[in-house]
């Protein structure tokens, strides 16, 4: 097998298969890249066995065909310190010896044989498929992914949700203290499905899509997992088992005190006010008609800090308290220049929302109160 390729061109290929390859594998065969030479094409594959991510790149002079697996971080390493240039991959098909070269300099490698590589697992016969622009795509996991939870106890927070209606989709994310739910209301699935995303290929999903690309992302759903496919990648991942909670539950339909802030006063204010929080992390937002004032302290080392931000709120005085990291996380993560929390009582769920939301979006945050 021999075939030529610029060696910038495949390193952006490479780098981003690399992402679903673990440090730490099963199988040793793992460790490594898959390439499948056909026609004028090299297919590279990297998998974990739960995801696995494949991307083809267009090749010249190609001669024969055929499998071979290279080492990562091997390869990745040369790629990264080689010039964009020429390169050509020679594969002696006997005793798998590499030898990649380009006008400077040449490199040997041994290669594992590719028939060990897994193959691709076979999903349940029932599928139904659906298309949504990179757009659609990157933005439900923008706006959700930072919600996902961590704790192995609970692994349906760990990803994802997708609530998918025939005339819309919601994208759902929670660790259990916070919640966010985004809604699509532009886009037109045909279909009633829901699965859980784990975070990792959501993740890696949102990395290789261009948002600025038009042609539809085309996703394979069976019972089990999923495949997503563009012009250059295939990404199929399993599910996380386990039944979502019933998320629209949990958010309160009845917040009536309203609070409208400038999100970057509101959010600036916030961080530098944490920087004399406790560990713990516990700021207070102390609410008065039109001000918002902001205090932390840290009685372990002596400092405390306040500050006082303009808004709109003409209710009672209240008192709330937030982790600090959570609720910058949450304004971070609210793309509006204003921002309204919606508020019952110090003790429930604070909401909060854009005060303006984009045109066919629905953005809602749900974030739990600390005890003050």
């Amino acid at each position: 097998m021999k075939f030529n390729i610029q060696s910038k061109k495949l390193l952006s290929h490479l780098t981003a298969v690399s992402k679903v390859i673990i440090n730490k594998n099963a199988y040793a065969i793992l460790d490594n890249f898959l390439f499948e030479l056909e026609g004028d094409r090299i297919v590279v594959t990297g998998s974990d066995m739960e995801t696995r991510l494949t991307t083809t790149v267009e090749v010249t002079e190609a001669e024969g065909s055929g499998k071979f697996a290279v080492d990562v971080k091997r390869m990745l390493s040369l790629l990264k310190e080689l010039p964009d240039t020429a390169m050509t991959v020679d594969v002696n098909e006997e005793n798998l010896e590499v030898i990649i070269s380009y006008v400077n300099g040449q490199y040997n490698i041994v290669a594992l044989n590719g028939d060990e590589y897994p193959l691709k697992a076979q999903g349940s016969s029932e599928t139904v498929q659906f298309a949504l622009t990179p757009k659609d795509i990157i933005d439900g996991i923008q706006h959700t992914v930072f919600a996902v939870g961590t704790d192995d106890m609970h692994p349906q927070f760990m990803g994802v949700y997708w609530d998918i209606k025939p005339d819309g989709i919601t994208f759902v994310a929670s660790d259990s203290h916070k919640l966010v739910r985004y809604r699509k209301l532009n886009v037109v699935p045909n279909i009633e499905r829901s699965f859980i995303l784990p975070s990792k290929p959501a993740t890696i999903l949102n990395s290789i899509l261009d948002k600025n690309e038009k042609t539809p992302v085309t996703i394979t759903v069976d019972e089990t997992s999923a495949t997503f496919e563009t012009g250059d990648y295939s990404l199929t991942c399993r599910f996380i088992n386990g039944r979502y909670p019933n998320y629209n539950s949990v958010i309160p339909e009845n917040n009536p005190y309203n609070v409208q802030a400038d999100r970057m006063t509101l959010l600036t204010a916030l961080r530098r006010v944490s920087v004399f929080a406790s560990v713990g992390g516990l700021v207070k937002l102390q609410l008065e008609p039109n001000a918002i004032l902001i205090t932390a302290q840290d009685l372990d080392h002596s400092t405390s800090a306040e500050e006082q931000i303009q808004c709109e709120y003409d209710g009672e005085p209240m008192t709330m308290g937030f982790k600090n990291c959570d609720v910058i996380e949450v304004l971070n993560n609210i793309d509006n220049e204003s921002v309204t929390l919606k508020l019952l009582d110090p003790a429930r769920a604070g909401i909060f929302l854009p005060t303006e939301q984009k045109q066919d979006e629905d953005l809602l945050i749900l974030q739990m109160p600390m005890m003050i």
